[in-house]
């Protein structure tokens, strides 16, 4: 999967290339006010899976990973009191966070 990345009004500079004959006297004589032709744009960049999902979790106004009805459930346990607080399983999810980030936490 590809994704483009615009320039975000930044100003557009010439790209260096690796040709033979490119030193610093004809990047300075480009720069010096001589019209270069448009850079082609060649780049292309993937993302990971990872990097992908956290894209797509960043996405303003996603809301496919909130459940109203869940929401809603347990808005009226809070409400009535029925709501129960398991203590281990919080603290076993919580150790099984831990060393998946590579900490030193015992399971």
């Amino acid at each position: 999967m590809n994704t483009t990345i615009s320039n975000n009004g930044l100003p557009k500079f010439p790209q260096a290339t690796n040709s033979p004959g490119t030193g610093s006297a004809t990047t300075a004589a480009a720069s010096a006010g001589s019209t270069a032709a448009a850079p082609t744009s060649d780049d292309q960049l993937k993302l990971t899976d990872s990097a992908l999902a956290l894209q797509k979790a960043a996405r303003p106004g996603d809301t496919a990973a909130v459940d109203p009805q869940r929401v809603e459930q347990v808005r009226k346990a809070l409400a009535d009191g029925s709501y129960k607080i398991d203590a281990s399983r919080i603290a076993d999810r919580m150790l099984t966070l831990e060393q998946q980030l590579g900490g030193t936490g015992k399971a």
